[in-house]
């Protein structure tokens, strides 16, 4: 009886501290409607988590050639100046303009980023591994050897759909993103090569490649604990990723920036926007939410938040 009561005791402390640590969980997202140079540095000021006397990447993606949905150096030069950043990038896993580094500075110099701000090839001159919390499929995160030049990331992701991952946020942006060629290809297929003339004859089921991401992305946030932020603009929300070379149009009107020191948090709120949001004329999201049901993925935050990385549970702030 008295062991019964011991168990019954725990078992109410554990639901006890399992319900103090959900409504500590809840985290800040912020908001703005408006997507303009100065919204950007707005939403970044918002966070509170100044970038001042850090060496600051700014986590982009460049866009393949023939694309015209990615982040535009007009959109982001005021927010890059502002903390003095570098733009950052590193070479793909398949065949394009940006899987070697001449094309890829091409790329680079047609998309305009180059008149910005410095760039910064992470992977140019080799690469190196970092450690990673979730070693169920990957054992480390390869990413490129210029990431000891920083001391801070923006990581500042452009919303929309993803052939692979079914949405690119900035968990995609922070694993994908940051990892080297090698890297891509170590993620995308699980642990199971980091050689990228493997890479399609050893795709794993969806739900590892997912997982892989989050803790790939889990790495990169833990290299740098509190110096890093995430921002994700919902503008040209293609079903497509920047890293198609031929997007499908947008279906869906643009929407806003969303920001969080909580990257779980943060792509989980774009998701929710997405789904929850009314249909209307010029504003479809059924495509959007195809695409991220037939990958499977909300998996990624889910599996994000199961090891740590994030909370579900979050509040919008809006800035307007």
């Amino acid at each position: 009886m008295m062991t019964s009561s011991i168990f019954r005791k725990a078992a109410l402390a554990a639901v006890a501290l399992a319900a103090a640590f959900s409504a500590q969980a809840q985290s800040k997202v912020f908001m703005t409607r408006e997507i303009s140079p100065e919204a950007l540095v707005k939403i970044y000021k918002a966070l509170g988590r100044p970038a001042d006397g850090h060496r600051v990447a700014v986590k982009i993606s460049t866009g393949e050639a023939g694309n015209n949905h990615y982040l535009k150096p007009t959109l982001i030069k005021n927010l890059v100046d502002s903390v003095h950043g570098t733009l950052v990038e590193c070479n793909t896993a398949y065949n394009g303009k940006r899987n070697t580094f001449e094309a890829h500075w091409q790329t680079v110099h047609d998309h305009g980023y180059d008149s910005i701000a410095p760039v910064d090839l992470m992977d140019e001159e080799g690469q190196m591994k970092i450690p990673v919390r979730d070693r169920r499929h990957i054992k480390y995160d390869i990413v490129g050897s210029h990431l000891p030049r920083y001391t801070y990331m923006i990581n500042l992701a452009h919303f929309k759909g993803h052939a692979m991952g079914g949405f690119g946020g900035v968990l995609k942006n922070a694993s994908i993103g940051v990892a080297s060629a090698d890297g891509k290809t170590y993620i995308h297929t699980a642990g199971v090569t980091d050689k990228p003339e493997q890479l399609w004859d050893n795709l794993p089921e969806q739900d590892l490649f997912l997982e892989s991401m989050a803790a790939a992305a889990q790495g990169v946030h833990d290299y740098f604990g509190d110096n890093i932020i995430y921002i994700n603009v919902m503008n040209n929300m293609s079903v497509d990723c920047d890293c198609n070379g031929h997007p499908e149009a947008s279906r869906l009107a643009d929407y806003g920036i969303l920001a969080s020191t909580d990257p779980v948090a943060l792509d989980k709120a774009c998701v929710d926007i997405i789904f929850n949001m009314k249909a209307t004329e010029g504003n479809d999201n059924a495509p959007l939410i195809e695409r991220i049901n037939s990958r499977h993925g909300t998996h990624t935050i889910d599996h994000a938040a199961a090891i740590g990385l994030g909370s579900l549970d979050y509040e919008i702030i809006s800035i307007d």
